[in-house]
């Protein structure tokens, strides 16, 4: 990457840190991460999280490493649908394979090499008995035996542990009052607990890039309405997106801001996920992510931020702040996961019966999306509800946008005679009407 695009990378990412600061992320990924040697990549990426104020809650699994012992030892062991029929002799290979890959996982996160992305990191990380377990029991006529399901968190102790700035890495291991173990589901154990903490994010580590539909494409954006829908006429009972997507929505629909699957076979793709508007994996969030409500005054410096590289250009008239301020009750604003991302403002000649749709602007980051003309059809839906018939444009360079959506050339002497009366000669803009 060259100096230009790391520094543009680096601004745009600001947004993003300064929101994920001291926030809760919980992260799952399955023992292949470990058996796979992908966890070194992966401890520097939770390295830099952590320098940046996140609060990590990591949970990892470790169905490879038992497979591996089982098949040593001779042993196998049933499934029910996903999970697990855990007797006897499966628990105590559970409890090894868990044991071994939490101790590679803390050896990855406990390296501070001068010459490493780790240097001077000091993580600490802290673990227990914070899952209460309890029984499966019979499952359509199976018993389960030892495999449980979540109780309890003990979630003032996992705070404890967050507060004083460590990591806190929770296994699939779940303890009942009575001192029985139990072998959990690793999606049950990270859903469960980004739900008690109020977690702002529930990250899975996947093996596929994320929610692919029938066609192969990813689905880079769903609701936890469409995801449930998604799962119902397209999910293959064994793809990824069977295993975790319901626990991601059960999550969004319980408290948690965002879920994330995406792909621990790509380097870096956590940071890619979090940082950049795009993306690299599949988000689902409890409502649509794009929501276009009513400027405040705490919405000045973001519409500041959109319009003045616009004013630089010529396009748009200049606006100062307290300008702004006086008028901000006729701003809208568009929002994308909690950025503004477009504004648009309306002007109201009530005697002409008229109104003008201006200062309209949309970061260059989203251009193309449509979300001018989502704008557009708001200001006609508000210039409607106050009985004005006629919808005019002034504007220097974007003629033909304008025209394409149904405006028709007119002369300045058609303007409302407030609208003439301040008409900037120097600029020439070209005066467009639509007929609402």
């Amino acid at each position: 990457m060259s100096t230009p695009e790391f520094v543009q990378w680096f601004r745009e990412a600001a947004p993003y840190i300064h929101a994920f600061r001291g926030r809760i992320f919980v992260i799952a990924f399955g023992g292949e991460v470990v058996s796979q040697g992908k966890f070194a990549g992966l401890s520097y990426d939770l390295n830099l999280l952590v320098s940046m104020g996140v609060r990590i809650v990591l949970v990892h699994g470790a169905r490879p490493q038992a497979e591996a012992l089982l098949a040593a030892h001779g042993l196998q062991t049933r499934f029910h649908g996903a999970c697990r029929i855990t007797d006897p002799d499966t628990l105590e290979v559970v409890k090894q394979a868990v044991g071994v890959t939490r101790a590679d996982i803390e050896a990855g996160l406990s390296m501070a090499l001068p010459n490493s992305p780790m240097a001077g990191a000091n993580l600490r990380v802290a673990g227990g008995n914070y899952l209460v377990a309890r029984p499966m029991g019979v499952r359509d006529g199976v018993d389960m035996q030892s495999t449980g399901q979540i109780r309890k968190i003990d979630t003032p102790g996992i705070h404890a542990r967050l507060d004083a700035g460590e990591l806190v890495m929770l296994s699939t291991l779940g303890y009942s009052p009575s001192g029985e173990i139990f072998n959990l589901t690793l999606e049950e154990v990270a859903a469960a607990t980004a739900i008690a903490l109020k977690a702002e994010k529930l990250i899975f580590l996947t093996d596929t890039p994320g929610i692919m539909d029938q066609h192969g494409e990813l689905l880079r954006q769903l609701t936890a309405s469409e995801a449930e829908q998604f799962l119902q006429e397209h999910a293959d009972e064994h793809s990824d997106a069977a295993v975790y997507l319901p626990q991601a929505i059960r999550a969004t629909r319980q408290g948690v801001k965002r879920a994330h699957l995406i792909s621990h076979r790509t380097d870096g793709a956590l940071l890619t996920e979090l940082f950049t508007h795009d993306g690299i994996g599949s988000m689902i969030s409890p409502e649509p992510l794009v929501r276009l409500r009513e400027a405040t005054i705490d919405d000045i410096g973001d519409i500041l931020s959109l319009i003045e590289p616009l004013e630089r250009l010529g396009t748009l008239v200049k606006r100062g702040r307290e300008q702004l301020e006086m008028e901000i009750q006729k701003f809208s604003v568009l929002e994308h996961d909690g950025r503004i991302i477009a504004c648009v403002a309306m002007n109201h000649f009530a005697d002409e019966g008229m109104a003008e749709l201006a200062c309209l602007a949309v970061d260059p980051e989203w251009a193309g999306e449509g979300y001018g003309e989502t704008l557009l059809r708001h200001v006609e839906t508000q210039a409607r509800a106050l009985n004005v018939a006629t919808l005019l444009v002034l504007t220097t360079q974007t003629a033909h946008w304008f025209v394409e959506r149904g405006f028709v050339a007119g002369d300045i002497s058609e303007l409302p005679r407030a609208k003439q009366k301040i008409y900037n000669y120097q600029r020439r803009s070209k005066v467009f009407f639509k007929k609402l």
